[in-house]
């Protein structure tokens, strides 16, 4: 019973962090007329100060002396903070700039990028149908390609520094807290140093906006924050399977706020791209969800077929 009830409180958890993921479209323009720097600028500095909040609260202060002690994480956390950055604020500046569903895509593919990844990077073997939906988001994107009347950069950028951002986190194996926590300390000062430049050039809109629109960029910190604490809570409580099906959910939330909210164009060739894409991630998820199966039940047999133990001599 207590294991039914954790599990289904970590799907709660799981739902909210990715609905929440799926819903921030609509809480970037609402920063506007800030510009995509100036947002990602606060977004730094403020969640600086939500995740010190939260490691006051939960006491959590032992791993910075060991971080301090590894050369090659402290590079491995600057490295996954610059591509962090770079996805945050091109993500922030597609969905200000009317972007919304080549963003979406960008989710949707980072799975697929991320198995390429792992076949170029770690030497991983990919299994048939793996193969199979690889060739055919390649195809999707030549698709896509041709209907935009140019590569889908958006979409292959947001992808690319999302998988290699969850690459660098797999090396650095910190907790979500911790490595959020470390990221943003390296980030503070300069995006803190570009605030108070701009602020000096009368071009902050921080302060010339009105306590609401100062307010709205404080509350940054929380929508970077509350998320991953959430996903954090679903990570440990729910299988990884499931935590997986899941992230669907934000690129799909956030398709549909391109498509019905912001009215986005979608002509047949891009309907023809997205549906290839789908079509991939379907084959994906169908693999997993049997190779999941034949592992839970080569388990369950493998005491049963376990020869038995010698006997003692008399």
């Amino acid at each position: 019973m207590k294991a039914e009830n954790e599990q289904r409180t970590g799907l709660l958890y799981g739902f909210g962090a990715y609905g929440m993921w799926g819903l921030v479209p609509l809480f970037w323009p609402l920063l506007m007329p800030a510009g995509a720097v100036e947002i990602l600028a606060h977004r730094m500095t403020w969640s600086l100060a939500v995740v010190g909040l939260a490691l006051v609260a939960v006491r959590r202060w032992g791993w910075i002396r060991e971080l301090l002690r590894q050369p090659r994480k402290l590079g491995l956390t600057a490295l996954a903070a610059s591509v962090i950055s770079v996805n945050w604020g091109l993500y922030i500046w597609s969905v200000n700039n009317g972007h919304v569903v080549e963003s979406s895509l960008g989710y949707f593919i980072n799975p697929l990028v991320s198995i390429a990844m792992g076949v170029l990077v770690l030497g991983e073997r990919l299994r048939r149908v793996q193969w199979m939906a690889v060739g055919i988001s390649f195809v999707a994107v030549l698709v896509l390609a041709i209907g935009y009347g140019r590569p889908p950069w958006i979409s292959l950028v947001l992808a690319c520094s999302f998988a290699t951002y969850g690459l660098i986190k797999k090396k650095l194996n910190m907790g979500g807290l911790e490595s959020l926590a470390a990221e943003t300390a390296m980030l503070f000062l300069p995006a803190l140093g570009y605030l108070l430049w701009l602020g000096s050039q009368g071009e902050s809109t921080f302060a010339s906006q009105g306590a609401g629109h100062a307010l709205l960029l404080a509350a940054t910190g929380l929508v970077t924050a509350i998320p991953l604490v959430f996903f954090g809570a679903a990570a440990i409580r729910v299988p990884l399977s499931t935590l997986g099906l899941l992230q669907y959910m934000a690129p799909v939330f956030q398709f549909g706020l391109g498509v019905l909210y912001f009215h986005e164009a979608m002509p047949p060739e891009r309907w023809a791209g997205f549906s290839l894409v789908w079509a991939a991630l379907a084959l994906l998820t169908w693999d997993a969800l049997r190779t999941a199966r034949r592992s839970r039940a080569a388990f369950a047999v493998a005491p049963a077929v376990a020869p038995a133990p010698a006997r003692e001599p008399a």
